[in-house]
């Protein structure tokens, strides 16, 4: 039996992010050089999920493990990635699919954080710790899950650093934003801010948020305030991404069903119950002429899609 992985990245416009998820891919295949490895993205970038998967196949494969490259398990990863999926299960019937879970809350990332963490204080002034505030700002999304787990992280990271109070803010979507969250932090009296990123990449949302941050700070010069870096590729990481994908393989891969807006009434968020699995991406799909590949022995280029104002005005955040 010949298995293969898929690592399905969000995909982004920016190219930091996307050279930053490559590079994580090919460290990772580079530690696993017998298994045969590809890398996708769920919207902008190329290859798309299903070209992806049609590389795996044309290698004669027999069982596709299709890992999500993103830190919660939301809309993304429950909805239109498995929905992909589902569509290469039709296409391809002689293969056999797994999807992983996403990372969601883990004790390795909970170590990388505290490594960012502690490499933001590096060289600073001692604070007492009862002094300092920690601000952990996430993605945000329309997932009550995912966005509750951001706020668990929040926790575990209080008392594991420690600090005096922890607080949650989002880039998007979900409330309070980083620049609705940033004053009211401001008055609660402590003599330092860390505001600690929880993302895996760069790109066009965490430049939003350091420059947000920065923002902040020429407002405040009397207050202490520090932007944490991103995650970023690690062993820690890595090896959370393989852990994540041997589960699937194995059988022991699960996603939270328990609290999916999908499988059960959430308050709030009744109308997504029983929501057809389809993906919501098509009109961004790889729309990013450019062909990623993790070997450097040549491009696969396409006319560029055309960026109307009319498609710039959806994709705005």
């Amino acid at each position: 039996m010949t298995h293969a992985l898929l690592i399905a990245g969000h995909g982004s416009r920016d190219p930091d992010g996307l050279a930053e998820f490559l590079e994580l891919a090919r460290q990772f295949r580079a530690q696993r050089s017998a298994l045969p490895t590809e890398v996708a993205f769920l919207e902008f970038a190329r290859p798309t999920i299903a070209e992806g998967i049609d590389r795996l196949a044309r290698r004669g494969v027999d069982t596709i493990v299709v890992q999500p490259g993103v830190l919660m398990a939301a809309g993304h990863a429950k909805n239109d990635m498995a929905s992909e999926v589902r569509q290469a299960r039709e296409l391809h019937p002689r293969i056999q699919f797994h999807m992983g879970a996403a990372l969601d809350v883990d004790a390795q990332l909970l170590q990388l954080c505290r490594l960012r963490y502690q490499e933001a204080l590096r060289g600073r002034p001692e604070v007492d710790p009862q002094e300092t505030l920690l601000l952990l700002v996430g993605r945000g999304s329309s997932d009550p899950d995912a966005n509750s787990n951001i706020a668990k992280v929040a926790h575990f990271l209080k008392e594991g650093y420690p600090v005096g109070w922890a607080a949650v803010a989002y880039s998007g979507v979900a409330r309070p934003l980083l620049d609705e969250a940033l004053p009211v932090v401001g008055r609660m009296g402590f003599r330092r801010v860390v505001v600690q990123p929880y993302f895996l990449f760069n790109g066009v949302l965490l430049k939003r948020i350091y420059a947000t941050v920065e923002r902040f700070r020429q407002e405040r010069p009397d207050l202490e305030v520090i932007a944490a870096p991103h995650l970023q590729t690690h062993p820690l990481l890595l090896d959370a991404f393989a852990r994540r994908a041997e589960e699937s393989l194995h059988g022991t891969g699960h996603m939270n069903c328990s609290l999916c807006q999908y499988r059960v009434a959430i308050i709030g968020h009744e109308g997504q119950l029983g929501q057809v699995q389809q993906g919501h991406h098509h009109h961004v799909e790889g729309v990013m002429g450019h062909v990623h590949r993790l070997d450097n022995d040549g491009e696969d280029l396409v006319a560029p899609h055309p960026w109307h104002d009319g498609l710039l005005e959806r994709l705005r955040f």
